[in-house]
């Protein structure tokens, strides 16, 4: 899986499997998970240029798949439910919204009106079209 090689001097460094970092990547695995399996510190799998191509690239990959199961749901098994959230998605599409017959109108926006060399007894407060 995982082995440790010695350098000239300090700390061995670690090496990553990047094939099982791709694999894992494809499941959707997050850099914790990953360095929980190779027996190291997430922060040692961030420094790790390479494991960081690697991962985006597996996480890309499981997307695709995901998508790919989604899409032969929807068209090959006729799926009606997966093809409307599909539609949702990538289409926007949506279901018309029927107005709730319990759901109060708003009220009208409140408009005030004063002039600024007027007393302030003389502001007038209007809601709506002009009612007082």
């Amino acid at each position: 899986m995982t082995e440790k090689i010695k350098g000239a001097g300090g700390r061995p460094k670690f090496q990553i499997d990047y094939e099982l970092v791709k694999e894992l990547a494809e499941l959707m695995c997050t850099h914790e998970e990953i360095a929980s399996v190779l027996g190291c510190s997430a922060k040692t799998l961030a420094r790790d240029a390479e494991f960081c191509l690697v991962h985006k690239k597996g996480l890309e990959g499981g997307k695709m798949s995901l998508r790919r199961a989604q899409f032969t749901k929807a068209v090959t098994e006729s799926n009606t439910v997966m093809q409307i959230w599909l539609g949702k998605q990538y289409l926007n599409q949506s279901e018309p919204r029927d107005k709730d017959p319990h759901e109060e109108e708003s009220a009208p926006p409140v408009s005030i009106h004063f002039d600024v060399k007027a007393p302030v007894s003389e502001v007038k407060i209007t809601r709506g079209k002009g009612e007082k």
